[in-house]
């Protein structure tokens, strides 16, 4: 009977597992091949819903506060990016491409989809390591996104995502998204989700395979 019920409880774990690498798995060489480079960056918005859907599939005890953090998470993401694509108080000088998909003031409202999926992920990681120091939690998951950032930039002027002015990218950038990052993950700690499973933390993984993999490629 328990093993049963193990069984049951972890399905839902494994296809969400498979259908991320799978799709990262494909994404990538799709991406890295000339002959269908430019399909695949037009499906990278389906992809980051994909994505969405399976990090609210996975999730455990799906209540309304769920939703409302991810709310928040977007909304928060995306003013910081409207902020700073007009403004250039925020990150630097930079403009989006067309990849990201629809825009709304000139930012593509995907950003703030993608803001949630690195929040969420990144602080499920941490929320399943031995840290038990909130602030370190926060700060460490802020240096997580920044050390993938390092990694995104090169490929995002690359595929179109976005640009920065004389291909630049000041230092500006990665302080403002250790603030951000961190900002985010204060949010999310105060939410005070259950643990919950290696779904969201196999998603941050594969996105660090993902950029290595396509610097590698291209």
């Amino acid at each position: 009977m328990k093993n049963s019920l193990k069984e049951a409880t972890s399905r839902p774990q494994r296809i969400s597992i498979i259908i991320i690498i799978l799709f990262h798995a494909v994404g990538l060489i799709g991406c890295s091949l000339p002959a269908t480079d430019i399909l695949f960056l037009k499906l990278v918005p389906w992809h980051l819903l994909l994505m969405t859907v399976v990090i609210i599939y996975s999730h455990d005890q799906l209540r309304s506060r769920f939703f409302v953090f991810g709310l928040l998470i977007f909304v928060i993401g995306f003013v910081a990016e409207l902020i700073g694509v007009h403004t250039g108080w925020l990150f630097g000088n930079y403009a989006y491409g067309e990849t990201l998909g629809t825009q709304l003031f000139r930012v593509p409202l995907m950003i703030g989809v993608n803001w949630f999926l690195l929040t969420y992920s990144t602080g499920v990681l941490l929320q399943r390591s031995r840290i038990k120091s909130r602030i370190i939690r926060i700060l460490a998951g802020a240096l997580i996104l920044v050390l993938l950032d390092i990694l995104i930039e090169p490929m995002a002027m690359h595929f179109d995502y976005w640009h920065w002015i004389d291909n630049h990218i000041p230092l500006k950038n990665y302080v403002c998204w250790f603030g951000l990052s961190a900002l985010l993950l204060f949010v999310f700690d105060q939410f005070k989700f259950k643990p919950q499973s290696k779904v969201a933390s196999v998603l941050l993984i594969m996105q660090f395979i993902f950029f290595m993999g396509l610097e590698l490629l291209n």
